[in-house]
């Protein structure tokens, strides 16, 4: 049986979701899975960039670093987590503007029954986070994907906060994360990466 191919794909203005990205990519390795780490591209002006350090700071150390996601890598991947920034209770509009170049994939099938997952974070502690997961696995009904979230599959779950949705973060001033959180984002990608392995084998493939 092939390796089951996750792609954890994410924005970040400052820094707390490209973290939580590369530590699923470290449990999806674990896992056995070959694993991508690629960008939702950034689309807020430069003014605005330039207006917050952090941001620019991180705009800058990444943009030519880690690749841009691109829907090929959608179509490569048996599994996909993304990860982004609570907005109003709702993934941030650079995320939302990538889902909306998918229609084609949509349309030929191509995103069906891939395993699915999110991951997000927010300021503080009732910041939206579980609607913005919530609001992800709208898109994911449409796609005919497989919804797999943590649940309380580890116990690493309620020491990193207790959200059985999807892994969410209160994100620090000083972009510090908790370790029982990158732990909870590894097991979220290890998860991902056991559960596509399931379905690929099950298919034969």
């Amino acid at each position: 049986m092939s390796k089951a191919k996750l792609a954890v794909i994410y924005y970040s203005s400052t820094g707390t979701n490209h973290r939580l990205a590369q530590a699923a990519i470290e449990g999806g390795k674990e896992a056995g899975g070959e694993v991508k780490l690629l960008r939702i591209p950034e689309t807020a002006p430069d003014a605005a960039i330039a207006s917050n350090a952090a941001w620019k700071a991180h705009y800058e150390a990444t943009k030519d670093v880690v690749p841009a996601v691109t829907l090929a890598d959608l179509e490569w991947a048996d599994a996909i987590i993304i990860s982004t920034p609570t907005r109003f209770g709702s993934a941030a509009s650079q995320v939302r503007a990538f889902i909306d170049t998918t229609g084609g994939l949509w349309f030929q099938g191509k995103l069906a029954n891939k395993v699915v997952s999110s991951m997000t974070s927010a300021s503080n502690l009732n910041g939206g986070q579980e609607s913005t997961i919530l609001s992800l696995n709208n898109t994911f009904y449409h796609w005919g994907a497989i919804i797999v979230p943590p649940g309380y599959t580890d116990p690493v779950i309620f020491q990193s906060g207790g959200n059985p949705y999807g892994l969410s973060v209160t994100a620090k001033e000083d972009g510090s994360i908790p370790e029982a959180s990158l732990q909870a984002a590894r097991h979220q990608g290890k998860r991902a990466v056991t559960v596509a392995g399931w379905i690929k084998q099950g298919q034969g493939q």
